[in-house]
Order: C-alpha cells, then sequence, then structure tokens
C-alpha cells in the first residue's frame, strides 16, 4: 500500500471539470476518505474526479484506515473506496450489519496482502514457502536486534491484519516490527534485495513491489472465517489467527444515506470498475517513476473518457 502526496491532492482540487450530469441531488460536498497507501490516493481521487465531472461537490478527509467506520456509521464521511478483503472484511461486515454503511460492491481489484521474502532466500531456506519452514530458518532471517529471533517487518499497525496474533497462535520464533509507513516499508525491501541481505515483510498487490522483485509468498494454513473467530479451529485449539490472511475483493462502501442525498452519485459509485493491472502501472507512475497523482488521474481519465461517461449515464 502506499506514498501520501498531499501537494498532489490539493492539486487534483484544482483540476478542471466539465458537467456532465447537471441535475444533482445536493450541493452539500461528497466526502471521500483518504488513506496512506498510493493505490487507494489514485482509486479515491479518480472517483472523485469522475465525481466532479457529473456536477458533484467532493472533499477528501484524510482517515485511519479500519476507525474510519465510525465516520460512515454517523454520515460524517460518506465513501470508502478500497475495503481489502485481506484486512478489512471484519470492520466492513460489522459496520454494515448495523444498517448504517453499505457495501456498494467490489471495485474490481482482487486483493494480496501477505508475508513475502525475495527469491535468493529460498537459498538459506530451502523448506519455503511452507510455513512450517520458517522456524527452521528463524535465524536466517533474524537481525543484531532480534537474533536468536527471525524478524518480520509488519505494515503500520493501522492495516490490521492480525500478524502479531498470527505469530503468537502459529508458535513463530519471529518478532513482528511494524513499518511506520509504507514508504518506509518498501525502502527497506529495496535495500535489502539491492544487498540480497535477509528480509521477511509484508507485501501487497496490487502494487509494483511482486512485479519488480522476485520472490513468494509465505503459504499459511488456508484462512476460513472460523479461524479467526473460533480458537477451536484449526491447527492451534486455543488460538484464533493460526492461519493466512484471506485473499479476495477490495469493496467499496459508503455511509447508508448516501443513496438517498446523491442517489445519481450513489449509481455512479456503484458503477466504478478498475482492474489490477491498470492500478499497478498507476502504481509504478507514482513510485517509481515520480509521477504527480493528479498527472497519473488525469491521464487516465483522458485515456478512459467513453468509460467513466457510461459510469455517469448509469
Amino acid at each position: 500500500m502506499k506514498r501520501i502526496f498531499m501537494a498532489g491532492l490539493v492539486g487534483l482540487a484544482l483540476l478542471a471539470s466539465t458537467t456532465v450530469r447537471a441535475d444533482v441531488e445536493s450541493k452539500d460536498p461528497i466526502k471521500l476518505t483518504l488513506h496512506d497507501w498510493t493505490g487507494q490516493l489514485l482509486t479515491t481521487n479518480l472517483m472523485g474526479e469522475v465525481l466532479k465531472k457529473a456536477g458533484y461537490n467532493v472533499d477528501y478527509v484524510q482517515a485511519d484506515y479500519i476507525a474510519q467506520f465510525a465516520g460512515l456509521k454517523t454520515g460524517d464521511l460518506h465513501v470508502a473506496m478500497e475495503i481489502w478483503e485481506t484486512t478489512g472484511r471484519e470492520a466492513m461486515d460489522e459496520a454494515t450489519a448495523t444498517g448504517k454503511v453499505e457495501n456498494l460492491g467490489e471495485t474490481g481489484m482482487q486483493a494480496i496482502e501477505e508475508w513475502w521474502y525475495p527469491a535468493y532466500m529460498k537459498e538459506k531456506c530451502p523448506g519455503l514457502p511452507d510455513w512450517k519452514a520458517l522456524n527452521d530458518c528463524a535465524e536466517a532471517f533474524s537481525t543484531a536486534e532480534t537474533a536468536p529471533k527471525g524478524r518480520y517487518l509488519g505494515a503500520p499497525v493501522t492495516w490490521g491484519g492480525f500478524d502479531d496474533e498470527r505469530v503468537e497462535a502459529l508458535e513463530l520464533d519471529y518478532e513482528v516490527v511494524h513499518a511506520g509507513t509504507d514508504a518506509a516499508l518498501f525502502a527497506e525491501l529495496e535495500s535489502a534485495y539491492q544487498r540480497k541481505a535477509p528480509i521477511l515483510l509484508w507485501v501487497y498487490a496490487p502494487h509494483w513491489a511482486p512485479a519488480k522483485f522476485e520472490g513468494e509468498w509465505v503459504e499459511f494454513p488456508k484462512y476460513s472465517s472460523e479461524c479467526y473467530t473460533d480458537p477451536s479451529k484449526g491447527i492451534n485449539p486455543d488460538m484464533a489467527y493460526d492461519c493466512g490472511k484471506p485473499r479476495g475483493p477490495i469493496w467499496k462502501v459508503s455511509w447508508a444515506g448516501l443513496k438517498d442525498k446523491w442517489p445519481g452519485a450513489y449509481k455512479i459509485i456503484k458503477a466504478f470498475n478498475i482492474n489490477n493491472e491498470e492500478m499497478g502501472a498507476m502504481v509504478t507512475a507514482v513510485d517509481l517513476e515520480n509521477q504527480k497523482i493528479e498527472d497519473v488521474v488525469s491521464r487516465w481519465m483522458s485515456q478512459n473518457e467513453d468509460r467513466w461517461k457510461n459510469w455517469i449515464s448509469q
């Protein structure tokens, strides 16, 4: 996930907007949440630009990935464009069960978030990708600070994911160290990969990292919802989270009142769809080619005019 470009967001607000839908139901701004990874900033700003083309006013609001559901329930926030099946499903299901938040369907992107290692580490740990090999190779993944335990570089704590619980439940001889930011997470991967240094970390897709670097995701016991909720299920009869992360869609959610206050925008957001390949290319343009978010979004809008106009005409 992730790097914030606030200057780019300001630039996006200044982009010219050609109104396509004149009969907007309310001029009140639709509040879209922003998080701390590049793909989400792109998805959200694409959605915002399409809504502005339809004549709606849009505000971007910085919000915590999981805690945002409190604002979505009350209507203080209106739309969240990326809830990952891998890390946000529990929070999403709890929120939608209240009737105050609505799942608006899939974005079209499919999510993977899991422990990942470079291919060169298999020389030191040939039992991989089977998770059972991790304890045999803990020292190979250790640092001076964690030895003899291995080191797992997790994502920022706000992303969730239950890695600390997974280490305990599977009795892994590893310390979980959380990166402070998305940028720090992948900067450490870049550095380690260049030096062929040991590293085991959280990597996700869609993203440029699994395309740029040769490596594999660890194969943990297969995820099930019971694994997360019922300690008696799974290989550890006393603890939950003794399995891998789920995989699946990236969802769009909204305040339940969106469809009544802005029914046209509601239809547009439900129609929004983009795939992993498109998003991976855009994230690469921003993170690796240092292009501005507003430029990448503007180019996508120009190249896909028929597509987003079709969303508006729903």
